[in-house]
């Protein structure tokens, strides 16, 4: 029996794409023989995976995980929504987001942990490639904690409980860990995932935003013609308004329409510290295609 030694499991992953347990199990079969292992492979439908690496995946689930005074939001991208519907797919999902409340966001990380299956987060999701026949990634992680009180979660039309395509996590500061202040968070979490904040106060907004936001309004009360004192006043009120459209805690409390949030959270004796929000597929350009004109290509017109 040939020795299968880490380096040749390697080598065989790099060519094919397959997982790490299921390469070894090939070379296992093949005796060693990487030519064989890769045979193995294909027979299985395991050598796909590395195939479809190059697949745009804009579609996929959100998932949120929760602990003591913490909580955990992935996002698993696939190639079509199809995939979200797929049992494995989902439970893969919300294993990914209960491996981050443990060991933090850092991908690298995430992608090296151990599921029950044996396989690490990265193999399983290679398997689940070759399983399934599309492109998937692990693209984002992030965890929030506090010292005293709640991080809260909320998923926006949920698949099943903690899975979606909108998730939202909100960190409060607070003397307890009473239900009304975790309340408050999933309020706050249906808040951010309809109004979509760019920052949870003024002084955490980033100041290149706020400089361009100046610029355009500067430019916009130039052509007004008015005086320069009239202008200042312009650009004051203009972005005191810009403000109150992106920053959190300025924002018109959507369940009363008529609250600002900080007021909101103050009265509830809090400190609204930190929030983050995942839509599925934000930020990732979809390809399109002209279905006629791949069917023209493919009859060779």
């Amino acid at each position: 029996m040939a020795e299968i030694t880490a380096a040749l499991v390697r080598e065989l992953r790099e060519k094919t794409g397959a997982g790490m347990m299921d390469c070894k199990k090939a070379l296992t079969e093949a005796n060693g023989d990487m030519e064989g292992a890769i045979d193995w492979l294909r027979t299985k439908g395991l050598s796909q995976a590395a195939k479809k690496s190059g697949r745009t995946t804009a579609e996929g689930l959100v998932a949120v995980a929760s602990g003591d005074r913490k909580a955990a939001i992935v996002e698993v991208n696939a190639e079509t929504d199809f995939v979200a519907r797929n049992e494995a797919f989902q439970d893969f999902v919300v294993a990914v987001a209960h491996v981050a409340l443990e060991v933090g966001d850092d991908l690298e990380t995430i992608k090296q942990y151990k599921l029950k299956s044996g396989r690490s987060v990265a193999d399983e999701l290679t398997h689940l490639i070759a399983t399934i026949g599309e492109n998937m990634a692990l693209r984002r992680a992030r965890v929030l904690s506090v010292p005293n009180g709640v991080v809260a979660s909320y998923v926006h039309s949920a698949l099943k409980p903690g899975l979606g395509k909108i998730g939202v996590l909100a960190a409060l500061e607070a003397e307890s860990e009473s239900e009304a202040i975790l309340t408050l968070g999933r309020q706050i979490g249906m808040h951010v995932a309809a109004t979509r904040p760019n920052a949870v106060d003024v002084a955490s907004m980033d100041p290149e935003t706020v400089e361009r936001e100046k610029a355009v309004l500067v430019e916009q009360a130039k052509q007004s013609g008015r005086p320069e004192a009239v202008i200042e006043k312009m650009i004051e009120g203009r972005i005191r308004k810009f403000y109150e459209e992106v920053v959190l805690l300025e924002q018109v409390w959507v369940h009363d329409g008529a609250t600002r949030v900080a007021k909101i959270v103050e009265t509830a004796g809090a400190k609204l510290l930190a929030f983050e929000r995942f839509q599925l597929g934000e930020g990732i350009e979809k390809e399109t295609s002209d279905f006629a004109a791949e069917v023209a290509a493919a009859a060779g017109k």
